[in-house]
C-alpha cells in the first residue's frame, strides 16, 4: 500500500533543501557511485519513507499504519508485534514480526541537510566488524546498506535521510529467510511516514515511541500479572524457608532462687 494524500509543494524549502544537498556533496567524499547509483534507483522503486507533512490531512498518514508516534508503519501480511521494554518499563523498540524473521523502523533526530547515514553507515560497519564473521557494505534502493552474518543469523541495516530526521531500518533473519525478509522491510519501509516534530533535538536523538493505547493496556496488564505472579513466588519461597515445626520440649521442674518445689515443700514441712 503506498501512501495517498497530495504532498505538499513549498518552493521556499524545495530551494533550501536543494542548497543544503549541494553543500553535503561538496563536502562528502570522493567515492560516491554506489550511493549515487543506489538513490537514483531509490526515485525510481519507491517514493517514501514520507514525512508528515507531505500529507494535507495528517490524519490520512495514519490509515492503514501502525501509529507509533514518531513512525507510522504498515504492517505486513501476518506480521505481529513484539515490543522491547528499557528498564524504566517504556518501550525502547517494536519489532514487526513475520514467518521470515523480524524487523523495526526507528526515527531519529538529524540536520536539515541529507549525510547522517553515510555517517551512521561508517560506525555501524566498524562496530560490526568486532561481532560478526563477515561484514559488507551493499548497494540497496536508498544507498548503502550494511549487513553482518555470523552466528546463525544475519543482521541488515537500512538507512533514509530525511527533512530533519534520519530513518534506520534494522532486519535480522536466518540466512535462508533473509532474502524474503528483506524485501518485507523495505516495503513496510518505503510507505512509512516520519512524525518529526517541531521541537529541537541533538542530533541522532531517538524520536520517541508511543504505543497505541490498546497495546499499551495490554502490555500494562501484563505487566501487573507478572508482578503478582512474581510476589506470590517469593511468598512461597519464603515459606518454604521457614524452620520446620519442632516437637515441644519437655517440661522441666520450675526452680526459684530457694531450689526446686519439692525441696521448699520439704522445708516447709520439716521432711
Amino acid at each position: 500500500m503506498m501512501a495517498f494524500g497530495k504532498r505538499k509543494n513549498d518552493s521556499a524549502d524545495d530551494k533550501a533543501e536543494q542548497n543544503d544537498d549541494q553543500r553535503v556533496d561538496q563536502s562528502a567524499p570522493v567515492d560516491t557511485t554506489d550511493e549515487t547509483q543506489g538513490e537514483g534507483r531509490a526515485e525510481a522503486q519507491f517514493e517514501g519513507p514520507f514525512d508528515v507533512e507531505d500529507f494535507d490531512d495528517p490524519a490520512v498518514a495514519v490509515q492503514g499504519r501502525l501509529d507509533l508516534g514518531s513512525v507510522l508503519i504498515p504492517m505486513p501480511d501476518g506480521g505481529q508485534v513484539q515490543v522491547e521494554l528499557n528498564e524504566a518499563g517504556a518501550p525502547s523498540a517494536v519489532w514487526v514480526v513475520t514467518p521470515n524473521g523480524r524487523f523495526t523502523i526507528a526515527a531519529y533526530a538529524a540536520p536539515k541537510s541529507a549525510g547522517l547515514w553515510r555517517e551512521v553507515a561508517g560506525e555501524l560497519a566498524e562496530s560490526l566488524r568486532k561481532d560478526a564473521s563477515s561484514v559488507s557494505i551493499q548497494d540497496g534502493p536508498w544507498g548503502r546498506e550494511v549487513v553482518g552474518a555470523g552466528n546463525g543469523g544475519v543482521v541488515r541495516f537500512i538507512g533514509v535521510d530525511g527533512y530533519r530526521w534520519m530513518v534506520r531500518c534494522v532486519v535480522n533473519g536466518a540466512p535462508e529467510s533473509i532474502d524474503a525478509l528483506t524485501d518485507e522491510a523495505r516495503a513496510s519501509l518505503a510507505d512509512s511516514v516520519i512524525r518529526r516534530g517541531e521541537t529541537p533535538l541533538p542530533v541522532r536523538t531517538p524520536l520517541q515511541v508511543e504505543l497505541p493505547e490498546p497495546m499499551a493496556a495490554q502490555l500494562r496488564a501484563a505487566a501487573q500479572q507478572a508482578a503478582v505472579q512474581q510476589a506470590a513466588q517469593q511468598l512461597a519461597a519464603a515459606t518454604q524457608a521457614l524452620p520446620q515445626d519442632q516437637p515441644p520440649a519437655e517440661p522441666t521442674a520450675r526452680r526459684s532462687v530457694q531450689g526446686s518445689a519439692m525441696q521448699q515443700l520439704r522445708t516447709i514441712t520439716g521432711g
